[in-house]
């Protein structure tokens, strides 16, 4: 978890005391042990921040998996794609812009797809925009499977996350989030937001004389 940081010996204390023994002014080692010159190593306010977050993604998605599992019988990343075709209009979506939203691998959304099918839940089939896509679709069951489960994922996140706030820290951490998505998603791939404001296409074209079968790997 220290690896945005200087080595162990070049490290600024996270205590604030000053650089370690035969460290420079500067918290690279004395002795050019330090890493590459001009490495740009984090302080210790910025090591201290970084490793916070760190452990913030480590344990906080585990926890939101427990208890979807336990009263829900999914996982977080197969209750962000139900919720996600949930929001749209028409409750559908192309696989492709699932997976970037989602950010997930063709094969493992595919994967999760067919957990989700097989449960009833999507079902899977040809985009009537594009023959060679395919699309995911959100069942009744689905739906109502998302209905039932929000509650409780709600209460866990309000728990673990925002009754330990004030109102002006939960604006300061939205405005960090946002300041980090700038630099880590500067297109706004991920944000849900974006594919109520840009709908998918609906209109349909000539079928092609071949489909591919829902659940190939690669679905676009």
């Amino acid at each position: 978890m220290v690896s945005a940081s200087a080595p162990r010996a070049a490290q600024v204390p996270a205590s604030g005391d000053g650089p370690r023994p035969g460290a420079g002014g500067d918290g690279r080692a004395a002795g050019g042990d330090g890493g590459p010159p001009g490495a740009r190593w984090l302080d210790a306010g910025e090591r201290e921040a970084w490793l916070s977050l760190v452990r913030v993604m480590i344990r906080l998605p585990p926890q939101l998996d427990a208890q979807l599992e336990r009263e829900a019988g999914v996982n977080l990343f197969e209750y962000s794609i139900l919720a996600m075709l949930s929001e749209q209009p028409d409750r559908t979506l192309r696989m492709s812009r699932l997976a970037a939203v989602t950010n997930a691998s063709p094969s493992r959304l595919s994967h999760a797809a067919r957990h989700l099918e097989g449960r009833g839940w999507i079902r899977r089939e040809s985009d009537p925009g594009d023959g060679r896509g395919v699309r995911a679709v959100l069942t009744p069951e689905g739906h109502e499977l998302v209905a039932d489960a929000a509650p409780g994922h709600v209460a866990t996140v309000r728990a673990l996350v925002f009754d330990a706030l004030s109102p002006s820290q939960v604006r300061a951490l939205l405005e960090v989030n946002e300041r980090i998505l700038l630099r880590v998603d500067p297109e706004g791939i991920s944000d849900p937001g974006r594919l109520l404001e840009n709908p998918e296409p609906t209109a349909p074209v000539a079928e092609p004389t071949t489909r591919r079968r829902p659940g190939r790997e690669g679905e676009r």
